[in-house]
């Protein structure tokens, strides 16, 4: 049976992973006759979101790994723990966690850095020639994790379009259903909240990306 690592990033589309993207990928991942084992790092979040009002929790303080335990019920590992022989791929689902906690991306946009366990352990499945799924945000630090070159989508937003352009990616407009693969990278992304408006929209990208992500692998 083969299996696919995810990162996850948090709890939550404001300051973690993407819940409904991140519950559709474990899903999916299964219905392809294939299972999983989620990780994360082990670090301080940038910020808590209130989720219903939107605003910043002040004084309130959370752990990635521990908040993405959520998702996950608890079967949840430290990302430094990826042994890449041990998986066939690696998804990472979105959520501005990724941009915030796994990177700096939501601060500084194209000067942005990856946190350093999160790039070791996706660029080992890049050594590997293993397959990678990046959903949502995610895509938008694909040449940081990839190197420059690489094909990725997500969606139609031009200010992140551009920022993978300055970086060096090369960015591909997708629709909210459909996906963009780098044969070369063996890479697969989709917009999902990026551009969606509701669950049912994201799960028809997401489905395809992981069919083509296993499928690859």
């Amino acid at each position: 049976m083969k299996k696919i690592a995810v990162i996850l990033s948090g709890c939550g589309v404001f300051d973690g992973s993407e819940i409904q993207e991140s519950v559709i990928t474990l899903l999916e991942i299964e219905q392809q006759g294939a299972n999983y084992q989620c990780f994360a790092p082990d670090i301080e979040q940038l910020h808590v979101i209130n989720h219903l009002t939107g605003e910043v929790a002040a004084g309130e303080t959370r752990n990635v790994l521990v908040e993405s335990a959520r998702i996950a019920r608890g079967n949840i590992q430290d990302v430094t723990k990826i042994d890449v022989n041990a998986f066939d791929a690696i998804i990472l689902p979105g959520g501005f966690g990724a941009a915030k906690n796994l990177s700096d991306f939501a601060l500084v946009g194209p000067q942005a850095k990856v946190q350093a366990d999160v790039v070791s352990a996706v660029q080992s499945f890049k050594k590997a020639d293993k397959p990678i799924g990046l959903i949502c945000i995610t895509p938008a630090l694909t040449p940081l994790l990839l190197g420059e070159g690489v094909v990725c989508t997500i969606g139609s937003d031009k200010g992140t379009a551009d920022a993978i352009t300055a970086m060096g990616g090369i960015h591909q407009t997708c629709a909210v259903d459909d996906i963009v693969i780098d044969n070369n990278n063996k890479l697969v992304t989709t917009p999902a909240y990026m551009l969606a408006e509701n669950i049912t929209q994201i799960a028809s990208g997401i489905r395809k990306l992981v069919q083509q992500v296993v499928s690859m692998s």
